[in-house]
């Protein structure tokens, strides 16, 4: 009977100091109070009512800086809030830290965080403030790396998740960008009209250009042809003005009828059968 309770105990002992430990956790093993050994991921006994396990998360945490007012350069209020996400180091050294040398790793970084953003903000103005987000998280991510770095965790990185002026201001600044982007529409508007009116100037200057050119030609076509005449008026009627008049006369009603009859001036009918191959028509003297 004694040998079956004693059985029964060091069953119950043994289930009782039974651990498993998942791969996202390390543990940590006391014994009184004080630290006795690491604990890997797997199956792990422990003395019942003298060993203690406690459980590490090693998995990447977030934690939220919480909303804070703060006071910028140009002394303005603003609502600022950010995130920052961290986890535990698997190796002993560092889990033995994030429970040893920190009280409340998450209460700490968001205390941390916190006073950093009003540091960094402080000293600019809110425009520069949302002009510049990759300014501030670099700035306390350096921060929190460096201030941390007794607490065996790794800052994997920060994020700056909004900074909200006063209504007032936001209302202000809605309305000076919405003055600028009206201010930009009406200069590219400007800008189109004046293009078009370049393009419609240079396309008149073009058209004039060619009438010009179309009216150059044209009289150099009417001087070569005035040269041509004299050079004819030089060869056939030098001396003999008269005679040239009544050729012009016989070019314009040459102009306007098929059927010439054409005096018999010997002078004259020599000169156009030369250039036209015109033969004089013989008049009878009953006709006459």
């Amino acid at each position: 009977m004694f040998l079956q309770i004693a059985i029964a105990v060091i069953v119950a002992l043994f289930f009782l100091g039974v651990r498993i430990i998942r791969p996202t956790h390390r543990g940590l093993i006391e014994r009184f109070g004080k630290y006795r050994r690491f604990a890997e991921p797997g199956f792990h006994w422990i003395l019942p009512f003298i060993d203690n396990l406690y459980l590490v998360n090693i998995t990447e945490q977030m934690v939220d800086a919480n909303k804070q007012e703060i006071i910028t350069f140009d002394n303005l209020n603003a609502s600022v809030d950010a995130q920052v996400y961290f986890k535990i180091r698997m190796d002993e050294d560092s889990v033995k830290n994030s429970q040893y040398s920190v009280n409340n790793i998450q209460s700490q970084i968001v205390s941390l965080a916190r006073t950093t953003l009003r540091n960094i903000i402080g000293t600019m103005t809110l425009k520069s403030a949302n002009s510049e987000r990759g300014k501030i998280n670099k700035g306390l991510y350096v921060t929190l790396i460096e201030e941390t770095a007794h607490w065996g965790i790794e800052i994997v990185r920060t994020e700056l998740k909004e900074i909200d002026p006063p209504k007032d201001v936001q209302e202000t600044m809605n309305k000076i960008v919405k003055a600028e982007n009206e201010k930009m529409a009406a200069i590219d508007f400007a800008t189109a009209i004046e293009t078009r009116a370049d393009g419609e100037k240079r396309a008149e200057i073009k058209k004039a250009e060619g009438i010009r050119q179309a009216k150059i030609l044209a009289a150099e076509g009417e001087a070569q042809a005035i040269a041509l005449v004299n050079e004819a008026a030089e060869k056939y009627f030098v001396g003999n003005a008269q005679t040239l008049r009544k050729l012009e006369a016989l070019e314009k009603a040459l102009s306007s009828n098929s059927k010439i009859i054409v005096p018999s001036d010997k002078e004259l009918i020599n000169v156009i059968g030369e250039m036209a191959g015109v033969l004089p028509i013989r008049m009878n003297k009953d006709e006459k």
